[in-house]
C-alpha cells in the first residue's frame, strides 16, 4: 500500500513537471518571437510539442513558426516550412476545435500552400482559407489577421483568371462572390483593431492600386513609411511599399 502511494505521487509530481516544462518552453518560445527569432521560437514550441503532443498553444504556435519560417526562406526551403505549418495547424484544428488561434493558422498555412498550387488545387484551397477564416472571426472577433486573409481572399478571387472562374463553377458551382470593396472592408476592420500593423496598411494599397484608386494606395504607402518596424517582415514590407510608390506616383 505504501509503495502504491509513493508511485501515485511520483506520479502527480511528474506530471506536474511536464505541465511546468511545456509552459517554460511556450515562455521561451514567446520570448524568441517577440524579438523576431522564429527559427529559435521553433524550437521551443517543438520542445514544448515533445512534452505534450495535444498542447493547443504549442501546435499553432509551430505552424505560426513554420509559416514565418518560410516567407522569407528560399523556394525549397519555404514550400517545406509552409507543409509543415499547414500539417500542424490541422492537428491544432483537430485537438482544438474551439481555438480561434488554431483556425486563423490554418487558414493562413492553406493559403500560403495555395500560393504555390495552381488549377484544380488553388480553388479547393480558397474555398477552406475563407472558411477557416470566418470560423476564427466566430470564436473571436478581434482577430485582425482573420480579417487580413478574408480581405486577401476577396483580393485574390475577385482577380481570379476567367478560366479559373469557369473551371470552378464547373466543378464547384463556383466560388463564393468576391469583391475589392469587400477587401477593402475587411482592411479596414482588421485596422480599426490594429491601426498600426504595416502589413494591413500595405495590402490596403495594394488593392486601391487594383482599384485604381492611386490616391488611397499612396496614402497606404506613405503609411507604411512612417510606421515604426513591429514585425520581422517590416522592412520587406517596407521596401515593397516604396518600391509601388514610386511606380504610381503620378498616375491620376
Amino acid at each position: 500500500m505504501k509503495r502504491m502511494i509513493v508511485l501515485v505521487v511520483l506520479f502527480v509530481l511528474s506530471a506536474w513537471a511536464g505541465a511546468q516544462t511545456v509552459a517554460e518552453h511556450l515562455a521561451a518560445g514567446d520570448a524568441a518571437y517577440e524579438r523576431y527569432d522564429n527559427a529559435g521560437a521553433l524550437k521551443h514550441y517543438q520542445a514544448a510539442w515533445k512534452v505534450d503532443s495535444t498542447n493547443c498553444d504549442a501546435l499553432w504556435k509551430i505552424a505560426r513558426s513554420h509559416i514565418d519560417i518560410g516567407e522569407l526562406a528560399d523556394e525549397k526551403t519555404q514550400k517545406v516550412n509552409y507543409y509543415q505549418g499547414e500539417k500542424f495547424a490541422r492537428a491544432a484544428v483537430r485537438h482544438c476545435p474551439n481555438s480561434a488561434d488554431a483556425h486563423l493558422m490554418l487558414a493562413v498555412s492553406v493559403g500560403r500552400v495555395a500560393l504555390m498550387v495552381g488549377g484544380k488545387k488553388k480553388v479547393e484551397l480558397s474555398k477552406e482559407v475563407k472558411a477557416e477564416a470566418e470560423k476564427a472571426l466566430e470564436l473571436d472577433p478581434n482577430k485582425d489577421i482573420a480579417h487580413h486573409v478574408l480581405a486577401r481572399w476577396h483580393r485574390e478571387v475577385t482577380h481570379l483568371s476567367g478560366f479559373l472562374k469557369t473551371f470552378a463553377k464547373i466543378l464547384y458551382g463556383g466560388l463564393p462572390p468576391a469583391s475589392d470593396e469587400k477587401a477593402v472592408a475587411h482592411f479596414t476592420k482588421a485596422l480599426q483593431i490594429k491601426p498600426d500593423y504595416i502589413n494591413h496598411h500595405l495590402e490596403m494599397g495594394i488593392t486601391y492600386e487594383a482599384m485604381k484608386q492611386w490616391e488611397a494606395a499612396r496614402a497606404e504607402y506613405r503609411k507604411v513609411a512612417e510606421l515604426p518596424i513591429g514585425a520581422f517582415n517590416d522592412q520587406q514590407h517596407k521596401n515593397e511599399a516604396a518600391e509601388r510608390l514610386a511606380k504610381i506616383l503620378d498616375k491620376k
